[in-house]
């Protein structure tokens, strides 16, 4: 999909307006976000992103990719009047309204992550400590389970098992049930894909794929 299109560019800007028209600080503590000169402070993957009606930007002040702009200011835009419920993990298909975006997500994300590293779990585990994981203190049976702070409402959850003599290496990025209150399907497929490109980027085998 090209994002070069001076149509994403009016997408961006129709965006920015909306956000001009809300009232960022009344959203702040639902979002567990920070505001700051009028702009509001949120953290993806550990990074503070600046976002108002002026733009989004990110740790360096430049603006980052479209499908990030977009996430950052869904996130303000959609917040839930109401904290939404559902604590336990599910798989992005599980959600009802994935079924569009799930091959996309699946060949994005976790077969992804299989094909590169497959054969070496050491350099997935340094990628995932590079990227901010944490043990994610559940009793499965993955040789990795991590936790990522996607959004500060929106937690991902890594599982992965290296491949062995009998069984080819397996993968799987979860979200709590609630996630979908907070986000639309696409845009939670693009946070399983920037956590994807960020670890692929750490253990230094490819740039970034998201546009």
């Amino acid at each position: 999909m090209s994002l070069k299109s001076p149509i994403f560019e009016e997408t961006y800007k129709n965006y920015l307006a909306q956000v001009a028209g809300i009232d960022l600080a009344s959203r702040a503590p639902t979002l567990e976000i920070r505001l700051e000169n009028g702009e509001a402070l949120i953290p993806l993957f550990g990074n503070i992103y600046r976002v108002s009606s002026s733009g989004v930007f990110d740790p360096s002040g430049q603006q980052p990719d479209h499908a990030v702009k977009v996430t950052l200011c869904k996130y303000l835009l959609l917040c839930p009047e109401t904290e939404p419920i559902g604590e336990e993990w599910v798989s992005y298909k599980d959600f009802k309204a994935a079924a569009p975006f799930v091959g996309g997500f699946i060949n994005n994300t976790e077969k992804a992550l299989v094909r590169h590293f497959s054969g070496s779990f050491a350099r997935l585990r340094e990628a995932c400590r590079t990227m901010g994981s944490r043990p994610a203190e559940l009793e499965v049976s993955y040789q990795l389970a991590l936790r990522f702070e996607a959004l500060p409402k929106i937690p991902i959850l890594l599982l992965f098992n290296d491949e062995d003599e009998e069984f080819p290496a397996q993968c799987s990025l979860l979200f709590q049930k609630k996630a979908e209150g907070y986000l639309d399907m696409e845009c939670l497929a693009i946070l399983g894909w920037v956590l994807t490109d960020g670890l692929l980027v750490a253990a230094g085998i490819h740039q970034p794929t998201i546009m």
